[in-house]
């Protein structure tokens, strides 16, 4: 004997052995085309990075800060006349100095604190919850401006080279973002090659021209910039504005420093040994950007570059043509303006600047990911995507930078006044959190001759770090505040007010939804409510689904705003002969939310504390149009009754034939089966 009779639906077994490997389910060919093929939870080891690819991953945003850095530095000194040009090399040593502390004490910060928090951890385990917020929200605006910058900065340079795309500039910044993200959005392993290219390209090529720039140089045949033989009008200045623009000079010259951050909030991504490959890999992004900015610099100053806040500054330049960036100039007075070798540095630093971005969209999903986790953040930003990376939060970071493109205009200038002012609120404060740290480790004794030292080391190392990025967020403080940094003192403010909010908004659900003492299980009936608006196969499938759920009672109902339907529909119903009961409520103000509610809790008033359960037949349809030719009426009565207490709401999918292409394949019956029977309705 059949043990299935007719009409009754199979249930494969439930029984699953765990090494069967389920497929996964095909996304878009779209979505497939623009991000791959998802890959399984079980793989992630394999996306785990080796150093030689972590470094353009993680240290693209650092390298290619040698690119503006000094720039910037030249710009602010030569607002005071050509004089000022002098403190340069003072100054970038200066920034040099600052730059060997902080890496030093991001190698100690990453042994410590291996998870991936970063300055966030330090900063939350060491100085309580407000300070970690505050880091926290610092970080997430700075990758944010991370993001802004590095694209405004890369598109200056494909101007340099190429003019007649200036104005162009904001559709070509946003455009770029885009680019990144989908490439990201393909997972980190497709991302680190994507990146590794251009990365060493920039490496190469400016190495290359600093070398040869110094040689020359050594050999009496100095290049000479285009821009040299423009003067400066030298404004009278006081003691206090010469003060005041050194530091300005220093504070844009800093920002040589921003992504060093990036590597400790990585250490998750690296390959095992994952502590000792990240702090090699900060460790070489340090030497390699210490190696280009000073190299940089010095041949800025050898060739005379003259980089001016506004170019009509420039006394004989044609400031209607955009200023050509001053790597742009040291390389056509290294190689000569048309040689190959000026059009490759042009392009690796245009590239570099662009990835630079990448580094971003490796810590702000990361940190979202700890934030969520903690409960500081929406719990979104804790899930994996197809290609296991944090989509979410990459989705967010790129919109927020192409909201903050669009509202600069992706002038370089402009942005990168308020860039630097996140990134040494979080050096300073987990600079901090670290020396309480060691601090708390000499304290509790017990620890080795070579911990005892470690400690100590690391504690000095990170007491200099502090000691001078507070010098430094007080200097940058001071000198970018009225040039648009006030803006960030608002953000970073009110983000952590947001997640302290959003902490607290899952402490209080948490609360809610706890067992305790006083809950109660238990209901004295079931009853199923199966929605009727019309005699049609979708109906019938919602009934035969009430039926096999063997509920103590299955009722339809009708809310009539039509008399003449309702009766229609009565007569259908008899002549079905169901055995169900058909209920018709009049609705004479044409709605079905309000009647089908006073029915419910009458029926629960009737019967006590019954369960339930109302089934509405659903159209699934294929095509995005056809959701406008139907009225979403399930969905709307759904939302209303979820509302209502003792009620559970089951929507029953009807397939129309077009749904079948939305995965871009068609389901073809089984022999015997009709369109009925595939789509859940069977006939009684």
């Amino acid at each position: 004997m059949d043990p299935h009779p007719a009409g009754a639906a199979r249930v494969a077994s439930p029984h699953v052995t765990h090494n069967t490997r389920v497929a996964a389910e095909q996304p878009p060919a779209v979505k497939r085309i623009l991000l791959g093929e998802p890959i399984a939870s079980d793989e992630g080891a394999e996306q785990l990075l080796p150093k030689h690819r972590a470094l353009p991953i993680f240290a693209s945003d650092a390298l290619s800060s040698v690119a503006y850095a000094p720039q910037e530095l030249v710009m602010i000194l030569m607002t005071g006349g050509l004089a000022l040009l002098a403190f340069t090399p003072a100054i970038a040593a200066m920034v040099v100095v600052l730059l060997i502390v902080v890496v030093l004490s991001y190698r100690q910060l990453i042994r410590a604190y291996p998870s991936g928090g970063g300055d966030y951890e330090v900063a939350r385990t060491n100085l309580g919850e407000i300070p970690g917020v505050v880091v926290a929200a610092a970080l997430l605006v700075d990758y944010v401006l991370t993001v802004a910058v590095s694209v405004a900065s890369g598109v200056d340079n494909i101007i340099s080279a190429v003019p007649e795309l200036v104005s162009w500039r904001v559709e070509l910044a946003i455009a770029f973002v885009v680019i990144i993200v989908l490439v990201n959005l393909r997972g980190v392993r497709e991302a680190s090659f994507a990146f590794a290219v251009p990365t060493y390209v920039f490496v190469g090529s400016v190495a290359l021209m600093v070398v040869t720039g110094l040689v020359r140089t050594a050999l009496g045949d100095a290049p000479v910039a285009s821009s040299a033989q423009y003067a400066v009008e030298t404004p009278e200045l006081a003691q206090a504005a010469v003060i005041l623009l050194i530091l300005r000079a220093f504070s844009s010259g800093c920002s040589a420093l921003t992504g060093v951050e990036a590597v400790s909030n990585g250490v998750p991504a690296f390959r095992r040994p994952k502590v000792r490959n990240a702090q090699t890999t900060l460790t070489l992004m340090g030497s390699i950007a210490i190696f280009l900015f000073a190299g940089l610099t010095a041949l800025a100053l050898v060739s005379g570059v003259h980089y001016a806040e506004n170019p009509c500054d420039l006394a004989g330049f044609d400031c209607t043509a955009p200023q050509p960036s001053l790597i742009a100039q040291v390389a056509a007075a290294t190689f000569g303006s048309g040689s190959v070798l000026f059009y490759v540095v042009q392009a690796a630093t245009a590239c570099v600047l662009l990835l630079a971005a990448n580094t971003a969209f490796n810590g702000f999903p990361l940190l979202g990911a700890v934030l969520a986790k903690d409960g500081y953040a929406p719990k979104s930003l804790n899930t994996r995507g197809d290609r296991l990376v944090f989509s979410n939060g990459m989705l967010i970071l790129g919109g927020a930078a192409i909201l903050v493109l669009l509202l600069s205009r992706a002038q370089l200038s402009t942005l990168v006044q308020l860039y630097i002012i996140g990134v040494f609120v979080s050096f300073t404060l987990g600079q901090i959190g670290m020396v309480r740290h060691w601090r708390r480790r000499l304290r509790e004794g017990g620890l080795g001759r070579d911990e005892l030292r470690s400690a100590r080391w690391g504690l000095a190392v990170n007491g200099v770090g502090a000691g001078l990025t507070t010098v430094v967020l007080i200097v940058v403080t001071i000198t970018k505040f009225t040039h648009g940094a006030y803006l960030v003192f608002i953000a970073i403010p009110l983000l952590a007010f947001l997640m302290i909010g959003v902490r607290r908004y899952y402490r209080d659900v948490e609360h809610e939804l706890a067992v305790d003492g006083t809950t109660r299980f238990g209901s004295s009936g079931d009853v199923a409510i199966v929605l009727v608006s019309r005699m049609q196969k979708p109906v019938l499938k919602a009934i035969d689904y009430a039926v096999a759920a063997h509920h103590t009672e299955t009722r339809a109902v009708h809310v009539a705003v039509d008399r003449d339907d309702a009766d229609r529909l009565a007569a259908q119903w008899r002549a079905l002969g169901s055995g169900i009961p058909l209920d018709v409520l009049d609705s004479p103000y044409r709605t079905y939310g309000e009647p089908l509610i006073r029915y419910i809790e009458a029926l629960r008033d009737e019967r006590g504390p019954s369960v339930v359960t109302v089934y509405l037949p659903q159209y699934i349809v294929g095509h995005w149009w056809e959701t406008l030719l139907h009225n979403r009426r399930a969905r709307r009565l759904a939302s209303r009754l979820m509302l209502v207490h003792g009620v559970a709401v089951t929507l029953v999918p009807w397939l129309l034939d077009s749904s079948e292409v939305i995965y871009g394949r068609r389901s073809r019956p089984l022999p015997g089966q009709d369109r009925t029977e595939r789509s859940g309705a069977v006939a009684r």
